[in-house]
């Protein structure tokens, strides 16, 4: 019994203590041997669980912008109503937003992976207030991520940039593996990095911040810049020598670039949250391809009207040719969704003789001709039409993916011709008989 009750108790002290949150940690002037803090500027916070290093600065830009409730619900919509209303509910007080990145001892995560730097922000006086939590060792960690959960227990609403993937997961991580600091629970997150995909990768290519920064948030004139900025693959290594003895002076680059991640994270916030509450008449200085994706993400949250209209914008202000036929592809499919078949099949026929649509433009007008418009004629010409294309496909196709799918449409258009033809045949006997009936 003695053993068994031995085992439970070792047990129990696994269990994680509940965190209580606390002020911010008071800051003392480091001495002079503690050449980092003195380098970026910061000062040794300490809490029950030892000390760490604090940087903290405000910022005027990126100013405060006041969240739509258009982009909140379409960046919080899910599958999940109940989630969602939750959800919103924590979003539409800006107050509890914290905005959040790290720089870590590697990019693939697992156990083995610190966040020596946590950077969190919030907006604070019309600006933005960044702290930056940095652990001068591991032994630093419990401290470090203490003060964490403190600020999480007053923002519980987590904006971050491909943070539902790797940051967070990272940090749940290391919040389990002190087996005294529960992890926060957070009231909403969002990640910023699947909309700015949506948006932008049509025109950028790359989706990284950076780039975003350079091409879409016009960070010159928010005042900043990144030509002496750190590469992140460097970011580890630069730690480990630090770790080893080495200099820390590469460390001061690698603190500036947490911190410009941060207000790039909430510049990026802004520009979305504009775009996605932007009018027709707002967006004549938008680019054509950033039109159309946001056409797209539009429809992906359910929303048809707006990204109809967005993608005939996008068509009107002159979308680049290689995407012309897939706005017309979509605008044929949310007319079809909307019962506006006539308008769908005009959009259709446009797509017959392309490339990579005709196929399923023919299909398309099959199924009208036949459903809609009752000319069977037409429906078996455009999917004798349908037919040629795909027999064409499998013949020059080497892609083996590629003939699978060109053989089940060819099966369904044969299908289709079979059908079509018995109803004439029927067509014509019942006619026959109506003739012998009047004769």
């Amino acid at each position: 019994m003695a053993g068994a009750l031995d085992k439970f108790s070792r047990l129990a002290a696994l269990r994680p203590a509940r965190s209580t949150p606390s002020r911010p940690a008071e800051l003392r002037t480091p001495g002079e041997e503690d050449a980092l803090a003195n380098l970026i500027g910061a000062g040794v916070a300490k809490n029950p669980f030892g000390e760490h290093l604090s940087v903290r600065n405000w910022f005027s830009t990126p100013e405060f912008c006041e969240p739509s409730a258009i982009a909140l619900e379409l960046l919080s919509r899910t599958r999940d109503e109940s989630l969602t209303r939750r959800t919103r509910t924590a979003l539409e007080d800006p107050g509890r937003w914290l905005f959040l990145d790290t720089e870590t001892t590697g990019l693939a995560g697992g156990t083995g992976t610190y966040p020596f730097l946590v950077g969190i922000a919030w907006w604070d006086s019309g600006g933005l207030q960044v702290e930056q939590l940095l652990m001068r060792d591991f032994s630093e960690e419990h401290s470090l991520l203490h003060e964490l959960a403190a600020r999480l227990a007053e923002r519980p609403v987590l904006m971050t940039f491909n943070g539902k993937t790797f940051d967070w997961p990272l940090l749940e991580n290391r919040f389990t593996m002190t087996r005294a600091i529960r992890a926060p629970r957070l009231a909403a997150h969002l990640d910023l990095l699947h909309p700015a995909r949506a948006l932008w990768r049509l025109r950028l290519g790359s989706v990284r911040l950076v780039e975003l920064e350079r091409h879409v948030l016009d960070a010159p004139r928010l005042g900043w810049h990144r030509e002496d900025d750190v590469a992140s693959a460097l970011i580890p290594q630069y730690y480990f020598d630090y770790l080893r003895g080495g200099s820390s002076q590469p460390l001061v680059g690698v603190v500036r670039h947490n911190q410009m991640d941060l207000r790039g994270l909430a510049a990026l916030f802004g520009k979305i949250n504009a775009l996605l509450a932007s009018r027709e008449t707002d967006r004549e200085e938008v680019d054509s391809l950033d039109l159309f994706g946001l056409s797209r993400y539009f429809e992906r949250r359910g929303d048809s009207n707006r990204a109809e209209a967005a993608c005939l914008q996008a068509l009107d202000l002159g979308l680049p040719a290689e995407h012309r036929p897939r706005a017309r592809r979509e605008l044929a499919l949310l007319a079809k969704r909307r019962g506006d078949h006539e308008a769908a099949a005009a959009l259709w026929h446009e797509l017959v003789a392309d490339a990579q649509d005709g196929v399923l433009a023919c299909e398309q007008l099959a199924i009208h001709y036949e459903r809609h418009a009752k000319d069977r004629v037409h429906a078996e010409e455009f999917a004798r039409l349908g037919l040629a294309k795909v027999q064409r496909l499998r013949i020059y196709s080497r892609d083996p993916y590629e003939a699978s799918r060109a053989l089940r449409f060819a099966e369904k258009f044969q299908i289709r011709i079979e059908r079509l033809k018995g109803k004439k045949k029927t067509a014509k006997a019942a006619a026959a008989g109506l003739s012998l009936l009047r004769d």
